[in-house]
């Protein structure tokens, strides 16, 4: 990219516009450079011409505008045409340019400089490599035509022959940078891969030794129950334990799996948006460690702003994306930590309701955590606003200073009840 990847990419290199935005971004960088046009404008406007002069300058211009505003635009905003169509429009703007060019004076030079850059960005390297310097050549030739600009006729030859070879290296920035882009994509995909490989081999090598010998002994159960019925009890105790002792090592096993941490899920979000070219805006709170925080509601939330930044990134076009942690009291006196995560993209889509699987489970996440998710318009007036609340415990009371002296031995902390394995 042309900048950093944490800094704002107004013309989005690379990526086709998702908004009317981005669209309308991308077509005033191809329109600001027809102030070029100026001369051949500026001659057909000062009049003197004849009438047939006058119709086929203005006529000409037109359709060499409209026909390299196409070109141009349906190539960035990766809107394919047939190869054949392309080829035929860069060859009729050629033609233009070299008619207009011989016929109504050396102002209208400047055409080929426009369809340098329209063969740079349409056609590949070993056909823009020899068509732009010919090009150049073929505006040379005509320039000779007009002995005031012989002098200096460079002036127009080099910005022609510069600026072909410049969108030349444009190009093959672009196209670094969308390999640069899936490679990332690959990347991500195969460290899922590779996390999912892991949990079966952790599980195999949890499970495999216990499955099978509970399938032994039911087996050796099952013969001993017509004539041995103490021997055949003793096999069931011993399938319930390890049964049991299997079920402790999944649980311990997949808590890591189960458990999402906010700090380690935001490093993810950096870093995904980061990659995606949009500016986040982190309150510090978010680094910080919620100790009246349960590890349930923490990791509702740690859920809650991997999916609001999936959504972010994938679907709302944004260009900043602002993630807010604060407290709140509720009217029945309780206090919540609310998640709040704002884009300025494209906003809730027109007759909503329906929020997607994503939001949906989401919703069912949070519920299970006594919390809640509120989406809608950012408070700015445009874009994507996700609010997640989970409740706060109330803080320990202090023991009495007296209590406190009397105690010489910490109390027994109970232990944590295993959690359910769903």
């Amino acid at each position: 990219m042309n900048r950093p990847e944490t800094d704002d990419n107004p013309v989005m290199i690379g990526t086709p516009p998702r908004t009317r935005r981005q669209a309308l971004v991308k077509s005033v960088w191809i329109v600001i450079w027809f102030g070029y046009l100026a001369g051949p404008v500026g001659s057909l406007a000062e009049g003197g011409m004849s009438p047939a002069r006058e119709v086929l300058g203005w006529s000409g211009l037109l359709t060499f505008v409209g026909v390299y505003f196409v070109l141009v635009f349906r190539h960035m905003a990766h809107r394919p045409m047939p190869s054949g169509a392309i080829r035929a429009a860069v060859v009729l703007i050629a033609a233009l340019a070299v008619l207009l060019a011989s016929t109504l004076g050396p102002n209208w030079l400047v055409l080929f400089t426009f369809v340098c850059v329209a063969v740079a960005v349409t056609q590949p390297f070993r056909t823009s490599r020899w068509a732009i310097p010919a090009l150049t050549a073929t505006l040379v030739l005509v320039g000779t035509r007009y002995p005031d600009v012989r002098i200096y006729l460079f002036a127009y030859a080099l910005p022609c022959l510069l600026s072909g070879f410049a969108m030349v290296g444009v190009q093959h920035l672009i196209r670094t940078t969308q390999e640069l882009r899936a490679a990332r994509q690959e990347v991500a995909r195969l460290a899922a891969n590779d996390e999912r490989l892991r949990l079966a081999r952790d599980l195999h090598d949890l499970l495999g030794h216990s499955l099978s010998l509970i399938t032994l002994k039911s087996e050796l159960a099952g013969r001993m129950l017509p004539d041995r019925p103490d021997d055949a009890a003793r096999q069931v105790a011993d399938i319930e334990r390890v049964s049991r002792q299997a079920l402790v090592d999944v649980r311990e096993a997949v808590t890591g799996y189960r458990r999402p941490r906010i700090t380690v899920e935001l490093a993810g979000v950096r870093a995904a948006l980061r990659t995606a070219g949009i500016t986040a805006a982190v309150d510090p709170a978010l680094d910080d460690e919620h100790r009246s925080l349960a590890a349930d509601e923490e990791s509702a939330l740690a859920w809650a702003l991997r999916e609001a930044v999936t959504n972010v990134v994938r679907h709302s076009g944004a260009r900043r994306c602002e993630l807010l942690l604060t407290e709140e009291w509720e009217a029945d006196e309780r206090r919540y930590l609310c998640l709040a995560v704002i884009d300025d993209g494209i906003g809730p889509p027109r007759g909503g309701g329906h929020d997607g699987n994503g939001l949906t489970g989401l919703r069912e996440r949070l519920a299970l955590a006594d919390g809640r998710l509120e989406t809608g318009p950012a408070p700015r007036g445009h874009g994507f606003a996700l609010r997640a609340y989970v409740p706060l415990a109330a803080p320990a009371p202090s023991p009495p200073a007296a209590e406190t002296r009397r105690s010489h031995r910490p109390h027994a902390r109970p232990a944590d009840p295993a959690h359910p394995l769903s």
